[in-house]
């Protein structure tokens, strides 16, 4: 199950991501997250404590990215794992989203 702790910088909101991201946490990241990325002008989605990420997680990354370009907002990807960054990598994500995201 998906979960996040959210830390206010100075000029940003730093996400720490929890879990798995993949079809149980899209309703984690629309309901509950996204309304407060929204209100923010920089967002760093942390991935240090995502140990796997599916298919239906990466739709919904792609989703919420656009999103948050759409309103304007900056946004970073950090500390992505070795597996994740594998899958990343496979499915082309970076280029998909831009690599300037991935920090």
């Amino acid at each position: 199950m998906l979960k996040y702790k959210t830390i206010d910088k100075e000029f940003s909101l730093e996400v720490l991501l929890q879990g798995d991201l993949d079809i149980e946490g899209t309703e984690v990241i629309t309901d509950s997250l996204l309304p407060q990325l929204l209100k923010s002008q920089v967002v760093n989605l942390n991935f240090s404590e995502v140990p796997f990420v599916d298919s239906s997680g990466m739709g919904l990354l792609i989703s919420l990215i656009d999103t948050l370009k759409e309103n304007n907002i900056e946004v970073t990807i950090s500390n992505i794992g070795k597996d994740v960054n594998e899958v990343f990598d496979l499915l082309q994500i970076k280029e998909i989203i831009g690599n300037k995201i991935f920090i």
